[in-house]
């Protein structure tokens, strides 16, 4: 396998395990989790042998991280609309309707190879991944990451909240101009803004165009947090209401804008795209 990096021990003042001692010797793996994974899948060695989680750290020893062994991917020939391409990470428009990973083929993961370059970084990802998703019905911006180290800065970043996503949504009722629901989603927190744009009546009925920032990033937290307050998402056929108007075109949520810092660079960075057509509707 292809060697990634290499470390020299300098001189060390303390006894140091290889688990403790790893997390801060790599640039592509800079968590404790990501050091025990990687000494399971036999990618370190130290002074050319298969490292051991139990293996204590001497001077003058030389550890090596072995690049992850590459499987053949299968490789679903969708067209993606790319919105930003460098060497470390990129932004793709997720199309409805399709999964963002998971044990399928026509995933958007499996995309990824027919739409973006393999990056030349040593950290090179195998293929570029997701680095979170977007549900099966929901359109919109999602991050990619090329290599190891830009994946794992990315990752940090959403666990700080250090990246802001904006999404549109069209929901059921006429909702305040502002608010923020801060309901609990499986026994975790969770922090839900929205703004409506325009309330409007269609069918007898009140509808209200809104852009959602969600602060954190629970599984579905905006389509619960919008049904829980009484303003489900048109389409949403597992929080929703069978009062739907418009069944025909799913989902009415799209992610449309990203704000964040490029995970190499800390240049401060601001995508959106446009808000899908279907959103385009007048009221009676």
């Amino acid at each position: 396998m292809k060697i990634l990096e290499t470390h020299i021990v300098p001189i060390i003042q303390e006894k140091i395990r290889l688990q403790e001692y790893a997390v801060n010797i790599f640039k592509s793996i800079t968590s404790r989790s990501g050091i025990k994974k990687a000494i399971k899948r036999e990618e370190i060695l130290i002074d050319s042998q298969i490292a051991k989680t139990s293996d204590w750290i001497k001077e003058g020893q030389k550890i090596e991280l072995l690049q992850q062994e590459i499987k053949p991917k299968k490789i679903f020939r969708l067209n993606l609309d790319v919105i930003f391409e460098d060497d470390y990470f990129a932004v793709v428009n997720k199309l409805a309707g399709y999964p963002t990973s998971g044990n399928y083929f026509k995933t958007i993961e499996n995309a990824l190879p027919f739409n973006l370059k393999i990056s030349e970084e040593q950290d090179a990802l195998p293929y570029p991944l997701p680095v979170h998703r977007l549900d099966n019905p929901t359109a919109g911006l999602l991050l990619i990451a090329k290599t190891r180290f830009a994946q794992t800065k990315l990752y940090q970043a959403f666990e700080t909240q250090e990246i802001e996503k904006t999404y549109t949504a069209l929901v059921h009722g006429t909702t305040p101009e502002t608010a923020i629901f801060q309901d609990d989603i499986d026994q975790k927190s969770a922090f839900t803004k929205i703004k409506t744009l325009n309330s409007f009546s269609f069918k007898k009925e009140n509808f209200s165009l809104l852009e959602v920032n969600p602060d954190t990033g629970r599984t579905h937290q905006i389509r619960i947090h919008l049904s829980q307050h009484g303003f489900p998402i048109v389409g949403d056929k597992e929080h929703g209401t069978s009062s739907e108007p418009f069944t025909k075109k799913g989902l009415y949520l799209a992610a449309i804008g990203l704000r964040l810092t490029h995970p190499i660079t800390d240049e401060p960075l601001e995508f959106k795209t446009k808000t899908p057509r279907k959103f385009e509707i007048s009221g009676d």
